[in-house]
């Protein structure tokens, strides 16, 4: 049975187990049911067995059992004693709570006897209590004084103010205002607590102007050190690619800073969870900036940047913890708007934000011009030291000027004496109405925008807290009083819809933003020699008239939104907002009030009104930087601000007096009697750079030189680029008019200037293949064969202009070489032209100004560039054509004449021999002015013609013999020579030419029948006219039979 497994059975007795295993599960049931066994026994065979067989499990069973019982007898004697000593105990106990009972009940009679006695006695140990805690917060409340003096001097604002409502509420309680020996520590404390506004004060003015211990900028404004600290240049560097605004608006996404504000006098905050919740935007931010430690560094990484975040800052180490200390530290402002957010928590516990603010605004002017001064003088001392160790100065170029970095060399070159000695007068033609210094790419342009760039720099960074601060300031007034100290009980009178600016006392966004733009507007008219006083006294007036608001004052002379930056001219007029001009209606009658300048002129070589292009694009990038600092609502106020003022000044003076003063200097420069006149003392060769020598007519170069400094303004103020780029224009068509004036002078009424304006010659003169060279490609590429064709046929035409009259020539030759060094300078300043119309995109991209007028502009200066390369290839075709007419005329000599000389010739006849004379001549005169391509061009047509017209002279020859052939052949050979002698001609078809002209006369010295058999091998060589006049003319002791033209024609037919 296996309900028996788990009993104790003696080893000895194991068999007891098989015993009990046979016993029937039956017998153990939980119902036991004798019958079946009953009637087993009764229907059994053999009854006394079966019997005996239960007997002997009975036996068996009992012996299990006494088993059991012997081996679990110690353990029930031991528990059933258990059992008797707790009944004792029970026992006891109930007797004793008995007579605890009865105590009691008997303590209860006695109490309720003297109850009077004893609630006296209660009442007196509390009196007593609150007796010696008052004395010990008397005790602790006279040593508050010096323990916030300590504070103070430890520059642990926030604790000191902690300390000082936390006493001064304690004064205030029932029990201590009575007490006199208190009335000291209240007097006191109101003396504290004017020191230590004024120390916050002091500390939050200092941070303000980046000037504390725990400002971004890493050094101080004042320091003057040799070098610039890197720190420093990191942090601007990050300023101007990344917008500043997004620490400022942090402050109004974060529930740290926003929902945390002063509510009814009480500091509230949310939950420690809702304040640790970003968005991921400003996550990000917090570790892209510069989170400035005390020293001045920045972290290594974004890690440790996050790290030093969210470490308790050093003021705030002696601080009560409490919500705003959890929030500065889980905060991830950079450590210098965490301190200025703490500056700004104190003064509203303190209840003092309008007294701030009417201070801060009455120190803002004369603080942010203390700081320019003193900005000034420390980059002056910089430039003084690095002028020793810059060896070139004249390279400093304003950013982004690449284009004009190379005109600007050339323009100094030009001022210099050239390598080969000769004096470059263009320099003095150039009136250019600045000077070196002062030109685009100078020093005086590179020195003052280096100087407003460091300046605005600096006021960026000062505007940035200002933002900070008058954020938090108008977050905090548009919740509760910012001006009742927690201490103090709310004024019942206050108003709750007065403005910001009464609550702030005046100091708002717009405030900081109008002042700091009238200081570097006044100091830009420093630099631009501008006198703006009705500007200056507008914004004294608006500066003293805020900074008098008080939070109480409820008549106001404008509204803050009417606070417009106004800006004028004493002799000019710039367009202003409505609201702009009241304010100056009022002002303008009032002197402007005295002050000191900047100082701006110890640093810069040059003042004028020119330095108005290098001052353009630093304010462009300040109004920028501004522009995203300010929240959406504040916009309008860079409107009216320095920028429009940059921009109106530019449009109403710098424009007007550029067009003036340039247009004066191209004037001047093509109305001198040197400007077109080729330069004396040359060299005898051309150099094609005006650097090394290339003589430019002085008029054409100082005009490109003026062209290239416009078009330098015009890369320093890209929104002008359109008005500049059409001076440029104007400047050309004046020029081009001048040119044309001087072209006309040289060729008007010659036989040349007329030819080649004759349809017919002007498109032969395009398909000849030596007009390839020419600046304006006049034709297309022809063959060989074709361009033969040309020139005899443009032979012919000015053959047939026989005779021709001297004066149809051009006989003086500085008229030629003048046409020849107008042709090189158009072509110089064509080129000129071209580079200046590619640029012309890229500055009209920038302008602002619709697609016809950027079309317009660069179509216009490539129509200049095709007039001056136009005007440039007529002066060639002028010269080419005029070399032609000058052998047509000098070997018209041949014809009408007997060449029957009487000994042999030694020297060519002396119309050749001034032929040759004056086209070497001319040749050296225009060498040094034109390209040896370009002379060959002029020179190049001699050659044809003259073979062509020594052939044509015999048909009017009446005799020639020998000797005269011979004069001919010398002839030939001297022009050869003076061909060869001209660089860049061809002397293979020189001599083929020249060679043809010996060959034609030579047969003339054949006999009849040797000439004719001559003609038959060579039929080709020359036309049936040409072979037909070698028959025709007179030859002495030749015999010519009289069918001699019909036998020829004859041979030419077949």
């Amino acid at each position: 049975m296996g309900i028996f497994n788990g009993l104790p059975v003696p080893s000895d007795k194991t068999y007891l187990r098989e015993e009990l295993a046979r016993i029937d599960e039956s017998w153990a049931a939980a119902r036991f049911d004798s019958l079946p066994h009953v009637v087993h026994i009764l229907t059994s065979k053999d009854r006394e067995a079966d019997i005996h067989i239960l007997k002997e499990q009975s036996d068996v069973v009992e012996e299990v059992v006494d088993e059991v019982v012997h081996a679990y007898h110690g353990g029930f004697n031991k528990a059933i004693q258990n059992y008797s000593q707790i009944l004792r105990l029970f026992s006891e106990s109930t007797d004793k709570i008995g007579d605890l009972k009865h105590d009691l009940a008997e303590a209860k009679m006695s109490l309720g006897a003297r109850n009077k006695q004893l609630h006296q006695l209660w009442y007196r140990s509390v009196t007593l209590r609150h007796i010696i805690s008052l004395l010990d917060q008397i005790e602790g409340i006279a040593k508050v004084p010096s323990r916030i003096e300590k504070l103070i001097a430890d520059k642990q604002f926030y604790a000191a103010i902690q300390v000082y409502l936390q006493s001064s509420l304690m004064l205030e309680r029932e029990g201590l205002q009575t007490v006199g020996a208190l009335q000291d520590v209240r007097s006191e404390l109101t003396k504290l607590r004017g020191a230590l506004f004024f120390k916050i004060l002091d500390d939050l003015h200092a941070h303000l102007y980046n000037r504390g211990e725990y400002s971004s900028v890493a050094s101080s404004i004042y320091e003057r050190d040799d070098e610039v600290p890197t720190t420093t240049a990191v942090a601007a560097s990050r300023m101007s690619s990344q917008p500043l605004s997004r620490r400022t608006r942090t402050l109004k996404g974060d529930s740290q800073f926003g929902v945390r504000g002063l509510t009814n006098g009480s500091y509230r905050t949310a939950s420690i969870d809702e304040g640790s919740s970003f968005d991921g935007h400003d996550e990000e931010d917090s570790v892209e900036h510069d989170e400035a430690t005390a020293d001045g560094h920045t972290p290594r990484n974004g890690t440790d940047s996050k790290l030093l975040s969210y470490q308790l800052p050093p003021w705030l180490s002696d601080s009560t913890p409490d919500e705003f200390i959890e929030a500065v530290r889980k905060s991830d402002d950079p450590l210098h708007v965490k301190y200025l957010q703490t500056l700004v928590q104190c003064l509203c516990m303190l209840g003092k934000v309008a007294a701030a603010g009417s201070i801060i605004c009455q120190k803002l002017r004369p603080t942010i011009h203390e700081i320019i001064i003193s900005k000034i003088k420390a980059h002056m001392e910089t430039t003084n030291l690095s002028k020793s160790a810059c060896s070139q100065g004249d390279r400093t170029v304003a950013a982004g000027m690449h284009f004009i970095k190379g005109q600007s060399e050339a323009y100094r070159l030009s001022k210099e004496k050239p390598r080969n000695g000769m004096s470059n007068s263009g320099a003095h033609l150039a009136v250019s109405p600045v000077s070196p210094l002062m030109a685009p790419g100078g020093k005086a342009q590179a020195a003052a925008k280096e100087l407003l760039d460091s300046i605005l720099d600096t006021i960026v960074k000062i505007f940035e807290n200002h933002v900070v601060i008058g954020e938090l300031l108008e977050l905090k007034a548009s919740q509760h009083d910012i001006n009742t100290p927690k201490s103090l009980p709310t004024d019942v009178n206050w108003n709750t819809d007065s403005e910001a600016s009464q609550a702030t006392g005046g100091y708002t966004i717009s405030f900081p933003l109008t002042v700091l733009q009238s200081e570097c507007q006044q100091l830009i008219c420093e630099i631009l020699r501008a006198t703006p006083e009705a500007a200056s006294a507008d914004a004294a007036a608006q500066t003293a008239k805020l900074a008098k608001k008080g939070p109480k004052k409820d008549k106001r002379d404008a509204p803050e939104d009417g606070l417009t930056f106004t800006f004028r001219f004493t002799d000019a007029t710039v367009s202003i907002s409505n609201q702009g001009a009241d304010l100056i209606r009022q002002g303008w009658g009032r002197r402007a009030p005295s002050q000191e300048g900047y100082g701006s002129a110890a640093v810069l070589p040059e003042q004028g009104i020119y330095l108005a292009a290098s001052i353009y694009r630093p304010v462009l990038q300040f109004t920028d930087k501004i522009t995203s600092m300010l929240p959406k609502k504040h916009l309008k106020l860079v409107n009216d601000g320095l920028l429009t003022f940059t921009e109106n000044f530019v449009k109403d003076h710098l424009l007007p007096t550029m067009f003036v003063d340039y247009r004066k200097g191209v004037q001047q420069a093509i109305s001198s009697p040197a400007a077109f006149r080729p330069r004396a003392h040359t060299t005898t060769t051309y150099t094609p750079t005006v650097e090394k020598g290339r003589p430019i007519l002085q008029g054409l170069l100082a005009i490109d030189l003026l062209a290239k400094e416009v078009l330098g303004w015009a890369q320093a103020m890209p929104k002008f680029a359109t008005d500049l780029v059409k001076y440029v224009q104007t400047f050309l068509e004046r020029t081009m008019e001048r040119c044309r004036t001087s072209y006309t002078e040289a060729v008007l009424e010659k036989l040349s200037y007329m030819l080649i304006g004759r349809h017919d010659i002007e498109k032969l003169m395009r398909l000849d293949a030596a007009s390839s060279c020419l600046p304006s490609q006049l034709g297309h590429a022809v063959s060989h064969s074709e361009s033969a064709g040309t020139e005899v046929e443009l032979s012919e035409l000015f053959l047939s202009l026989r005779p021709i009259k001297q004066d149809n020539l051009i006989r003086d030759d500085n008229k030629l070489i003048l046409l020849a060094s107008l042709s090189d300078s158009l072509e110089y300043v064509a080129d000129s032209i071209e580079r200046l119309g590619q640029a012309v995109p890229r500055l009209a991209s920038q302008a602002e100004s619709d697609s016809r007028d950027q079309a317009a502009s660069t179509k216009n200066l490539a129509y200049f560039t095709d007039e001056y390369r136009k005007l440039a290839t007529d002066c060639l075709k002028v010269l080419r054509v005029e070399m032609q007419l000058e052998t047509v005329f000098h070997l018209q000599e041949m014809t009408n004449r007997e060449y029957l000389e009487d000994e042999d010739a030694e020297e060519p006849d002396d119309f050749v021999i001034s032929l040759t004379s004056q086209i070497t001549r001319r040749d050296e005169g225009m060498a040094p002015f034109i390209s040896g391509e370009k002379r060959s061009y002029v020179f190049g047509g001699i050659c044809g013609i003259a073979a062509n017209a020594s052939i044509k002279a015999l048909a009017d020859m009446r005799s020639i013999n020998l000797f005269g052939v011979q004069q001919i052949c010398r002839n030939t050979i001297a022009v050869e020579q003076a061909m060869a002698a001209i660089p860049y001609i061809d002397g293979d078809t020189v001599q083929q030419n020249l060679d043809r002209v010996r060959t034609y006369y030579e047969l003339l010295n054949m006999p009849f029948e040797a000439l004719l058999a001559f003609i038959a091998e060579h039929d080709q060589m020359f036309t049936p006219t040409e072979y037909s006049n070698l028959l025709k003319v007179n030859v002495p002791g030749r015999d010519t039979p009289p069918d001699a033209q019909s036998r020829l024609l004859e041979i030419l037919s077949h």
